[in-house]
């Protein structure tokens, strides 16, 4: 797959996920940023690095050591259902001629 192409991936923005692999294994969040082309999520809480910031005057910014969050890999989470609270694989179905995601445990939808 070239870089430039767009992964299809089972989150979105805004989903509520468990993180399934890796040092915060078991860590619940929600989806900060989506990057299809690189097939990573980057997750509220989760992830943290240190980074060195040099000081910019000019736009304000002081230097030092920030935390920040580090984007994983799509496939090391997976969606928390908002009806059962499971962590689920969703589903596609077609509902009234729109592509949704369901939850594969209850059958809720994961779309609002």
């Amino acid at each position: 797959m070239k870089k430039t192409e767009k992964k299809n991936l089972h989150v979105k923005n805004g989903d509520r996920v468990v993180i399934i692999a890796g040092k915060d294994k078991g860590k619940i969040g929600n989806i900060k940023k989506v990057d299809r082309a690189d097939g990573r999520v980057t997750v509220e809480g989760a992830n943290m690095v240190t980074k060195a910031q040099k000081p910019q005057p000019a736009a304000g910014i002081q230097g030092g050591l920030i935390k920040m969050e580090a984007p994983l890999d799509s496939s090391n989470v997976m969606i928390v259902c908002p009806a059962c609270e499971k962590a689920t694989r969703p589903a596609m179905k077609i509902v009234d001629g729109k592509k949704v995601r369901i939850c594969k445990k209850c059958g809720e939808q994961l779309d609002a």
